[in-house]
């Protein structure tokens, strides 16, 4: 894996890696994630991806959700969630998303492009938007959805050597999902998925 420095070069390569389209045209064979499933059975969804410029390097922003939800109790994951009739755009949705969730002033995300969409075996297309965030951030959670804010190495998150397969029994069906351990917490699911993606978005950085 490359240096991640802080530097704008850094960014704007970023930018510049996240805006080529994918190879393949976005349908359904095509759709990153639940390769069985297609654009018309799922729920639209957006989240942030927050990138944190730090000085010493780059971290990413995550939340875990509280134990109470109807949907993914205590799981790793980014801002986010479906999609709003009245959200004109998926970058919209993860903005609005962010701030109800962690407190983030819109302004202060500056958006750098999306990952393709990330389909999930629960239903939801998820429409991933990469920002970057330069501290001091002034982030609150809101109890009712999110237990804890914290970050994680970049760096440390998009080593294929820290990634692995693990799998559970899901409506009678044994999955197999990607999983990204980091200290006490367990990344895994479509978090982990996107991280992947966006792995593969900063192999292709050009030079």
């Amino acid at each position: 894996m490359p240096p991640l420095p802080s530097s704008q070069n850094f960014w704007t390569r970023l930018a510049a890696a996240l805006a080529v389209e994918d190879k393949l045209p976005r349908s359904s064979a095509n759709l990153a994630g639940d390769a069985g499933a297609t654009r018309e059975n799922l729920t639209p969804a957006a989240v942030l991806v927050p990138l944190v410029d730090h000085p010493q390097g780059v971290t990413l922003l995550l939340t875990r959700r509280t134990a109470h939800l109807r949907d993914h109790p205590g799981q790793i994951s980014f801002p986010g969630g479906s999609m709003d009739p009245a959200d004109p755009t998926p970058i919209a949705a993860a903005l609005r998303e962010a701030r109800e969730e962690i407190g983030l002033a819109p302004e202060a995300a500056e958006i750098l492009g999306e990952l393709p969409p990330y389909a999930t075996v629960t239903g939801f297309l998820i429409h991933p938007v990469v920002a970057r965030l330069v501290p001091p951030l002034a982030l609150s959670p809101a109890p009712e959805e999110v237990e804890e804010i914290f970050e994680a190495p970049l760096e440390f998150l998009l080593n294929p050597e820290n990634h692995r397969r693990d799998s559970l029994v899901y409506k009678g069906e044994r999955r197999e999902y990607l999983a990204i351990p980091y200290g006490h917490y367990y990344i895994w699911g479509a978090t982990a998925g996107m991280i992947a993606v966006l792995a593969e978005r900063f192999r292709e950085l050009p030079a």
